[in-house]
Order: C-alpha cells, then structure tokens, then sequence
C-alpha cells in the first residue's frame, strides 16, 4: 500500500495489523482520485472510516488542505498517526478515535463542512445510506461537495440521498465505488 500520486507519490503507508480493515488498494485508489480529481485547489476532507488512512492521505497529497481521520479501532487511530507523520502531514491532518455516528455529531457542533468525504464502512455493516442521510440533515457537506462510498460489489445505493445525486458507479472485482455530488440547498 502506497501513496500513488502528488507530493507523496510512491511514500508506502502502514497497515492496520490483522484483518479487521480492509485497505483500499492502490488500484482502486488511483481510479477513485482519477474520477473525483486527479489533483484539488485545496478544500477540507473527511475519511469517516479511515482504517490506516490511505483515503484521507491520498486527498492530501493531491493537494486537499485539510483531512479530518476517523475509526473507532484504536489500532487504526495509532498507525494513522504513524502514516501521517511518515507523509508530513500533521498540520493538514486531524485524528480521532470515534465511531461514525458520534463523530458526525461531533462534526455538526463544530460547524465544518466538507468539500470530500470517503466512506468505506465495514462490508457486513452497510450503513451509506444512513450515514449519508446524517451528513445532509447536519448539512456536513458543501454545494458540489463528493462524496465517494466504497462497498461490495453486491450493494445497490439509490440515485440519490437527500441532496446527493449519484455520478458514477464503478465495479473493480468484489470492491464498488459509488460517487455522489451534493446539490445545491433547496
């Protein structure tokens, strides 16, 4: 596992150790930031399920300004860190141990609104709809904000959550990428 492209480009990232998360491969890595980027004029970034942080770091290597990291394994929490530092990126990069429901209201008192958000849940836990649905009621997400969901190739996600319309579904072997845009306020 590695940072494929931008200022950290070929930097290898630590795993989480065992098999509770699932890292990203580069493959599906590259063709996500390929669809949403390749490269960003900054904006802020949220990696909701961040196992070893390879989402968030990519976003930061390609030039978003700001990633907050968020898993509730605190083994993931602790290689994060250790893969942040190895790419430089402490002053960009916020990280808590959480889970997603208590972080999104977390999030909202904060008032931050994100420019991309990764969502890649446990498989056997598939809860995109529901968190999507989270981050619009707490209105988490800018007009034109992604989000990009990664899931198993078997789940469907509907046209659209709240604001967010769906613009490219993408299968690689048993991994899906599905990529939403959020609409403008009604």
């Amino acid at each position: 596992m590695r940072v494929v492209s931008g200022t950290c480009k070929g930097r290898s990232l630590k795993a989480v150790p065992g098999n509770t998360t699932r890292p990203t491969t580069d493959k599906v890595k590259e063709a996500i930031f390929n669809i949403i980027g390749p490269y960003f004029d900054g904006g802020i970034g949220l990696d909701l399920f961040a196992g070893s942080g390879g989402l968030g770091i990519e976003a930061l290597s390609r030039g978003v300004d700001k990633v907050i990291f968020i898993d509730r394994d605190p083994k993931a929490v602790q290689i994060i860190h250790q893969n942040i530092k190895a790419c430089n990126f402490a002053e960009k990069a916020e990280i808590y141990r959480n889970d997603a429901e208590r972080a999104i209201k977390a999030l909202t008192k904060r008032e931050i609104h994100f420019d991309y958000v990764f969502l890649d849940p446990p498989y056997k836990k598939q809860q995109l709809v529901n968190l999507m649905e989270k981050l619009d009621i707490n209105n988490l997400v800018n007009d034109r904000g992604i989000i990009v969901c990664e899931h198993s190739f078997e789940v469907e996600l509907p046209q659209s959550v709240g604001r967010f319309i769906q613009k490219k579904h993408e299968k690689y072997g048993i991994i899906a990428v599905t990529i939403y845009e959020s609409g403008m306020e009604s």
